[in-house]
């Protein structure tokens, strides 16, 4: 029985070690990764809370030498950057440009997914192409058209073509609609619901993933929109949060940038906020628009 004890004894720690290495660096690495990417929010964080006069140290200082909170208020409360009304015209922009956008590429891939029509996957591949076409291309006819609407200086340029879809939530829900069974369907026909009807009241509340992916998508993405902003918004009390930041800079005048930092953390907070609360339902969201052939 000793015998036995002791041959078996080294196989098993050796065993344990082959399992450990590979999992201690795999951890390793992921640990170097997670270092790498948060290291400038970490600096940033950092540079906000700095007296001005730690600003120009050099070497520069990680670690502030008084913690200056009284950069917050500063740099959210000017008279001539009153940020909270950025923050009003940035959730105004993002809620109704994100509601268009969640709500037409849901029509339309129902559309695809559900309606059997000829020319289904040329049109699909078609609106799929248009994600290869920048949006500078049709930047100046697009500005031509708004002008002459007389829609310049207006939030109306930024939502609503967002109320058209947009070819990449198009794809996921479509994608994610093909998951769901069809007699699915055919039982709500039976009932006398129209295709709306099946949309809204059937398929959507069974695609929460993919909703919650998109609408994350979309707030993230209005939210950091800096070029349509700069573009069509002329006047400063309606510009939003990412356009706001750049006031800070201003030419032959001393740069603050521990309130620029101040400033920026606070815009910031948000999406990272949503991204921890809707992480797992984003990635259920994104790995199952791959479960179907399209």
């Amino acid at each position: 029985m000793a015998i036995a004890t002791s041959t078996t004894s080294p196989t098993l720690a050796a065993r344990v070690q082959r399992i450990k290495v590979p999992t201690v660096l795999r951890y390793l690495a992921l640990i170097a990764l997670g270092t790498i990417y948060t290291m400038p929010f970490v600096w940033m964080v950092s540079i906000s809370l700095k007296p001005y006069t730690d600003l120009n140290q050099i070497p520069p200082l990680l670690i502030p030498s008084r913690l200056a909170f009284e950069n917050y208020p500063d740099a959210l409360f000017q008279p001539m950057l009153y940020f909270p009304q950025f923050f009003v015209n940035t959730i105004y922009y993002v809620v109704l440009s994100g509601l268009g956008e969640l709500l037409s590429s849901a029509i339309v891939a129902y559309g695809f997914a559900r309606v059997n029509f000829r020319g289904n996957r040329v049109l699909f591949a078609l609106v799929l192409s248009t994600m290869m076409l920048p949006s500078q291309v049709t930047l100046i006819p697009e500005y031509v058209i708004f002008k002459q609407l007389g829609w310049i200086d207006t939030y109306l340029p930024l939502i609503i073509p967002s109320w058209f879809g947009v070819a990449f939530y198009i794809f996921l829900f479509r994608q994610f609609f093909m998951t769901i069974p069809t007699e699915l369907d055919d039982a709500a026909m039976i009932d006398g619901a129209t295709p709306l009807g099946i949309l809204f009241r059937i398929i959507l509340p069974l695609s929460v993933p993919a909703i919650i992916t998109c609408t994350a998508l979309s707030i993230v993405s209005r939210w950091n929109d800096f070029f349509g902003p700069l573009v069509y918004i002329n006047t400063t009390s309606k510009q939003v949060i990412a356009v706001a930041l750049t006031y800070f800079n201003v030419p032959n005048q001393a740069t603050y940038d521990n309130l620029l930092m101040a400033a920026a953390v606070v815009s910031v907070i948000p999406v990272i906020v949503i991204f921890l609360f809707l992480q797992d339902y984003f990635v259920q969201g994104v790995t199952m628009t791959g479960l179907k052939e399209g």
